[in-house]
């Protein structure tokens, strides 16, 4: 089983990046999945969730509007779409789906 991140980099303030995670070792389709982060020194942060169809998603305050996760069942991947980022957004970004984890992908907003 594995979840593998990619996407992540560094970006200026208001800018874009679009983060991707690819499932194998298990039936993606059937889970839900999520994006979670952690700024350095602060606890794990759910950042947006999505249902196994992709019918419904879910937003913390803090990205709603801004952020937008996505899903392909065929490609069994998750993408995380960021826009207008704030230095706040610096963090190491992590997709979860039924119990795995992936190693995370490091996402600085800095001028």
């Amino acid at each position: 089983v594995q979840l593998v991140e990619s996407g992540g980099g560094l970006v200026q303030p208001g800018g874009s990046l679009r983060l991707s995670c690819a499932a194998s070792g298990f039936t993606f389709s059937n889970y839900g999945a999520s994006w979670y982060r952690q700024a350095p020194g602060k606890e794990r942060e759910l950042v947006a969730v999505i249902t196994s169809t992709g019918a419904f998603t879910q937003y913390a305050d803090s990205v709603k509007g801004r952020f937008t996760i996505s899903r392909d069942n065929v490609k069994n991947t998750v993408s995380l779409q960021m826009n207008s980022l704030k230095p706040e957004d610096t963090a190491v970004y992590y997709c979860t789906s039924r119990k795995y984890w992936g190693q995370g992908t490091q996402v600085t907003v800095s001028s």
